[in-house]
């Protein structure tokens, strides 16, 4: 039984030796009719030109208006801004505002007890009535004769004396009622009626946002182009996309002797109350007139300890210098290399001031492996950033 069951496995044991040699001879057909491929392809272009051909995106280069700026980051700041709180202690009475609310000036906000005040108000007009009574009852006899100068100097000073404490104690009965110094929105307040406050205790915030104040730095190499009025715009990760536009405002007496840099105030229009104080916005103020450049992602450029320089796609030319005539062989494209004057930079683009014309067709990626003369396979499925004002790309 032992001998017959090796005898059944022998005929399985060829078949899958059978099926191995196969698929090996299948791979190795396989490789080579690849290397014949990629040899008789790489033959075709070193006879046309005697260098392997690469794969490159290009584009073509155009003309943007251009408006230079200066960058930097800062913080948001009221117009007008104060923790409102009251001169005096007392209980509150009275809450006639809700946090967060709009208020206008003059608006009463909060109350305190003022029982005794107002008392002590009534009982000094009385007094005042009083000694008004008795100077012009003094007045009159003085013209008979019947009291003395001396009279009627005492009642003036005690009249005066009366009316100062009227007007102290009207004063105090105005402290006990907290009012709005200017139009502005309301945080956000603990405060409830039958609280004690006492003298200092902070009430709520007024801030005056509309418009806002943002304060940033500038290096001072950057005060003769900076003037008053020149617009700016602002932008904040708290409203992805959106921009705010303002203008320089003022500019600080002093450069910061430690950082070199000055304080520059910019206003900034807030009509829906976007902004808020304390946040923390970038802004860039353009300077100079807007001029006219031809733009370039800054990834199609090359830096070199020589200069900077950019490939340009060209078309292929026969030994003669004519442009080469039609050949399945030889390529139609080569790569040529220039040597640029760069300008200011923005986002993911630079400005060309010299070295090349609107309309060449530039390599824009793949610019790393090329040389002059190389061929060129132009593949633009995949192609740098080229954004004037570039977001991170989770957003």
């Amino acid at each position: 039984m032992a001998d017959q069951t090796a005898d059944d496995r022998k005929p399985s044991l060829k078949r899958r030796m059978t099926i191995m040699l196969i698929a090996v001879g299948l791979l190795i057909g396989v490789i080579v009719g690849w290397n014949a491929m990629s040899a008789a392809q790489l033959k075709k272009y070193l006879v046309a030109g005697g260098i392997p051909p690469e794969t490159v995106s290009t584009m073509t280069a155009r003309a943007q208006d251009w408006q230079d700026t200066v960058g930097g980051v800062g913080s948001l700041r009221a117009v007008r801004g104060v923790d409102l709180s009251t001169e005096i202690a007392g209980l509150v009475r009275r809450v006639n505002f809700v946090s967060g609310a709009d208020a206008v000036p003059g608006a009463v906000l909060l109350e305190l007890n003022s029982d005794a005040e107002r008392a002590q108000v009534q009982t000094l007009r009385v007094a005042v009535e009083l000694a008004e009574i008795t100077l012009k009852r003094d007045r009159e006899q003085f013209t008979v004769q019947a009291v003395s100068q001396a009279t009627i100097d005492n009642d003036e000073a005690d009249l005066r004396s009366k009316q100062a404490q009227l007007t102290q104690a009207q004063a105090t009965l105005e402290k006990k009622t907290i009012l709005a110094p200017f139009a502005g929105r309301l945080g956000i307040t603990t405060i409830a009626p039958g609280q004690y406050l006492n003298a200092g205790d902070k009430i709520v915030s007024l801030q005056a946002i509309d418009p806002i104040y943002l304060d940033f730095f500038l290096p001072q190499q950057e005060i003769s182009r900076i003037t008053r009025g020149q617009p700016t715009i602002l932008t904040t990760d708290a409203w992805p996309g959106r921009e705010f536009k303002g203008k320089i405002s003022a500019l600080n007496s002093t450069v910061d002797p430690a950082t070199r840099n000055i304080q520059v105030e910019a206003t900034i229009a807030n009509p829906d109350r976007a902004l808020l104080p304390g946040m923390y916005a970038k802004v860039s103020v353009h300077v100079g007139g807007v001029q006219r450049y031809i733009t370039l992602p800054q990834a199609a450029v090359t830096y070199n300890p020589y200069g900077a320089s950019v490939f340009l796609a060209q078309p292929a030319a026969d030994k003669e210098g004519e442009p080469a005539k039609a050949d399945p062989n030889k390529p139609k494209l080569v790569a040529a290399q220039t040597f640029v004057t760069l300008g200011p930079t923005r986002g993911d683009q630079v400005a060309v001031v010299k070295g090349i014309h609107e309309g060449d067709t530039v390599v824009s990626s793949g610019q790393m492996k090329l040389r002059p003369g190389t061929p060129l396979i132009v593949n633009n499925t995949v192609e740098p950033r080229n954004d004037p004002n570039p977001k991170p790309q989770e957003q």
